[in-house]
């Protein structure tokens, strides 16, 4: 679908967000991509459209099965 035709719509940009370790500016850059490639592959959107948040995820405010990614280890 075109980025024209999306704004022109009304439509959302489609979003994608990411919540996991702290990255090397090399490896946000890589990631953003394959996200970016991916998801333009599988829903017809042009890559133009993405918008990739990338959120860094202390594991002292991540819970899982009840309890604090740091004490899982």
């Amino acid at each position: 679908m075109k980025l024209q035709l999306l704004q022109e719509r009304g439509d959302n940009m489609p979003t994608i967000f990411f919540y996991g370790p702290e990255l090397e500016k090399d490896k946000r850059k890589e990631l953003i991509s394959a996200f970016t490639k991916k998801a333009s592959e599988l829903t017809g959107i042009e890559e133009a459209a993405f918008v990739v948040y990338l959120r860094n995820t202390d594991p002292g405010h991540v819970g899982v099965g009840g309890v604090l990614l740091e004490d899982r280890k």
